[in-house]
């Protein structure tokens, strides 16, 4: 949680467009504030540690180790981690472990907005 009571967000991603972009989105959505932002899987376990976030979205591809191990490591140190996995693979496409590195899902770059990140905050919450 951020200091006014929202969710703390790290933005992880090796392009700076999509990192202004999701920037944009977070903006957008009542509840969420951005208190982070990491260009790879790395750099992502570490601030992960150090900032320790309500919600983490992890490019899948990042130079060094990739979103979905960095989104293992995180989940596995910390299983309370709501980590959403985006990148622009259709979802029938994603490479190997992205159903079982501890992702709470996976949406598509192009249909990230402010309903995707409230209705995956609603589920994470729901009983």
């Amino acid at each position: 949680m951020s200091p006014d009571g929202a969710v703390g967000v790290l933005i992880v991603d090796d392009q700076a467009p999509f990192r202004r972009a999701a920037k944009m989105v977070l903006a957008a959505t009542p509840g969420f504030d951005v208190v982070g932002e990491a260009e790879s899987g790395e750099e992502a376990v570490e601030l992960f540690d150090t900032l320790a976030p309500g919600l983490v979205l992890m490019d899948i591809n990042l130079p060094g180790i990739n979103g979905i191990e960095a989104t293992r490591r995180i989940t596995e140190a910390h299983p309370d981690a709501t980590v959403l996995l985006l990148s622009t693979y259709q979802a029938a496409d994603l490479p190997s472990g992205a159903d079982s590195c501890g992702a709470a899902g996976y949406v598509n770059k192009e249909e990230f907005g402010p309903a995707v990140v409230l209705d995956l905050w609603a589920k994470r919450e729901a009983p």
